[in-house]
Order: structure tokens, then C-alpha cells, then sequence
């Protein structure tokens, strides 16, 4: 179903919510994305790191209220916004967990359900439109995802699945691992650098901004240029498929070089994001679990890596 018109519950997901005269301030000295690129028109991705540069989550992050929402992988929400608060203790912002607050929706070929509802959206990633309550966003070609008040879920559920056939979250992912957009989750917390899942490719990283958590080695790894592991998109000949923080092995290695970052079945087999030695990849020798695991075939994404577009931002 992942090339027709459909619907999915984004239920893998919560909502944090930072409140406050002081949220923008505190946010922007917390995380990769720059709060002042951030407007009612545009939202984007963003990341937390720890000091060493590792990321604690990523998300989609929008203004909404007296503050902003960051969506994330649901797992991780309490332990972010217990950390957080320890951050905020100076700052006029409130953290909350405002999950039960908003039930969300992801769009595959959804304009004409989105514009019965009110909604026109620009084709650009992160762009945003609003309407009556409601939220929708830009998150890749043909993609979108729908924002709403929970007292209004249940209408909103059923004027979409009139107009679209309402599928599986496996649906939505294997769309988010075509378009290349890796993602944070618990068993792959403290893992990655941002640039290991190509976040600043997808406007998630900010080079242009202050100082925040983790800055210095996430720019130093940018400038100059030693990244030796990043994300990848490939096949895998099982329909299950493998959770994240999965190793991968390469024979020719002997050793394991990398780990999955979110994998969906696919009309044949499986397709999965990984983060990988890229002298692994080029040998293209690659099994998933184990040395004799099944073999994993490389595809393309949509996009290029390149650092001096990537800097402006």
C-alpha cells in the first residue's frame, strides 16, 4: 500500500510539550535545529544530544500555543522530559507529556482529504498549515502528517477514511525509509550522532546557530569531514522485519559494522535505514544478525550528502 492513497494512526509516537515566555530560549540552547527557523508556516526535525554528541532523541518539533511540540518515538518521552526539567529549572518554560492531547495521523497522497478539511499544504518539507484546531505538515514527497485535538480524532478519523483507505503504521515507515528520514528510538538512544542518520541533509541540524548540547562535536564532525559511519537505505529478502539497534556483519570485516535504525515490510521482503561503516559498504557484503545472516542488498535515497549546502543552514 505504500504507493496509494492512504491513512495511518501514528501511534509509535508521544508528544512533549514545551510551554512558557521562555521555551524558545530554552529549547534553542538544548537542540540541533535552529527555534528561530521555526513559525505557525514551518516546522522541522530536530534532534537532543548528550555532551559527546550522541543523540538522546529526534523528533518533528512545531509552535503551537505558548510554546512548542516535539514528536517522538514514545519510549523515549519520559526520560527526555525528566532530563529536560532538570535543564528548565531557571527558565520560565513548563515541560509536559501532552500525548493524550493530540492523536495524529500520517497522509500518503492526502491533499484532497487535507483540503476537505480545510487544509492546503505547500509541497516543501516542514511546511505548515492550519486550520479550525487542526495541523498539517510537509514531511516528504506526497507525505504529510495531520495534527489533532483528541475531542475532534474521531470526526477527523472518519471524514479521512472517506476519502483514503486507512492502512498500517508498517505503511507510513516504509514511506519514512524511502524518503531517508532516520529516527531516534529506545534501543538506539545514545547511539548515533546526528549526521550518523543524515539528519542534517533533512534540515534537522542547525550550523548557524548559538551553542547547544553536544554542539561542538556535532560541528567539528561537519567541518571536518571525518564522519566514517552514516545511514543507509537497504532490502532484506524476510518479511519480518529486524528491530531497531539490530547489528549488521560484513564477512569480509569479520565483525559487526553497523546497527539498524528503523525497518517496515515492503511489497517483497523488508526495507530498513542502517547506519554503516562505509568501508563495509562499499565492499557489499553485508548480513543482518550474524556473519551467515541473511544478506542485505543496497538502495538509493532520494537525497545527497552535501556539506557546504548543508552548513548554510
Amino acid at each position: 500500500m505504500a504507493d496509494s492513497a492512504f491513512f495511518s494512526p501514528l501511534s509509535h509516537e508521544g508528544v512533549l510539550a514545551v510551554r512558557g515566555s521562555d521555551a524558545g530560549k530554552f529549547l534553542q540552547g538544548q537542540l540541533t535545529c535552529n527555534i528561530n527557523y521555526l513559525s505557525l508556516e514551518h516546522a522541522s526535525l530536530g534532534a537532543r544530544c548528550m555532551v559527546k554528541g550522541r543523540m538522546q532523541s529526534s523528533f518533528r518539533i512545531l509552535p503551537e500555543g505558548n510554546g512548542y511540540l516535539l514528536a517522538m518515538a514514545s519510549e523515549l518521552l519520559e526520560a527526555q522530559l525528566a532530563d529536560l526539567k532538570k535543564y528548565a529549572v531557571f527558565s520560565k518554560a513548563t515541560l509536559t507529556d501532552e500525548s493524550a492531547a493530540w492523536v495524529r495521523f500520517g497522509l500518503h497522497d492526502g491533499a484532497a482529504a487535507l483540503h476537505a478539511l480545510g487544509l492546503v499544504l505547500a509541497a516543501e518539507a516542514g511546511s505548515t498549515a492550519r486550520h479550525d484546531g487542526l495541523i498539517a505538515i510537509a514531511v516528504s514527497a506526497g507525505r504529510s502528517e495531520l495534527w489533532v485535538p483528541v475531542d475532534r480524532a474521531e470526526s477527523v478519523r472518519q471524514a479521512l477514511a472517506s476519502k483514503l483507505a486507512e492502512c498500517s503504521l508498517d505503511d507510513w515507515l516504509l514511506g519514512q525509509i524511502r524518503a531517508g528520514i532516520g529516527q531516534v528510538t529506545g534501543p538506539t538512544r545514545e547511539l548515533f550522532i546526528p549526521q550518523m542518520i543524515n539528519l542534517q541533509a533533512v534540515d534537522g541540524v542547525s550550523f548557524k546557530k548559538g551553542c547547544y548540547t553536544g554542539q561542538e562535536i556535532v560541528a567539528r564532525m561537519q567541518y571536518l569531514g571525518k564522519l566514517k559511519r552514516r545511514q543507509y537505505r537497504l532490502a532484506l529478502d524476510q518479511q519480518a522485519p529486524p528491530a531497531p539497534g539490530t547489528a549488521i556483519f560484513s564477512p569480509t570485516h569479520g565483525s559487526s559494522v553497523g546497527e539498524v535504525v528503523i525497518a517496515a515490510r515492503a511489497e517483497r521482503g523488508c526495507e530498513l535505514l542502517a547506519v554503516l561503516s562505509a568501508e563495509a559498504v562499499e565492499d557489499d557484503n553485508l548480513h543482518l544478525a550474524s556473519l551467515e545472516g541473511p544478506r542485505l542488498a543496497l538502495l538509493s535515497l532520494p537525497y545527497e550528502l552535501d556539506r557546504d549546502r548543508e552548513i548554510q543552514r
